[in-house]
């Protein structure tokens, strides 16, 4: 099995971080809740708390284009 480290690690967290927020804002038939599940599993697994908010801010903004705390203009 590869082992995942450094900036390869950090990629994978802040793409797991990008997918599940995309994930949790798709709608209709084809969501796909149990691979969001998963992926939301497995971030938790990689991410600790401290960091789990770093992530969540960074996906936020390269889903939206903005911070999650600014308001739609």
């Amino acid at each position: 099995m590869t082992t995942i480290e450094l900036r390869d690690l950090h990629l994978v967290k802040k793409a797991l971080a990008i997918t599940v927020l995309v994930m949790e804002r798709q709608r209709g038939p084809l969501q796909s809740r149990s691979d969001q599940l998963d992926m939301k599993l497995l971030l938790d697994r990689l991410v600790g708390d401290a960091e789990m908010e770093l992530y969540t801010r960074a996906a936020w903004i390269a889903v939206t284009g903005r911070p999650p705390d600014t308001k739609d203009s």
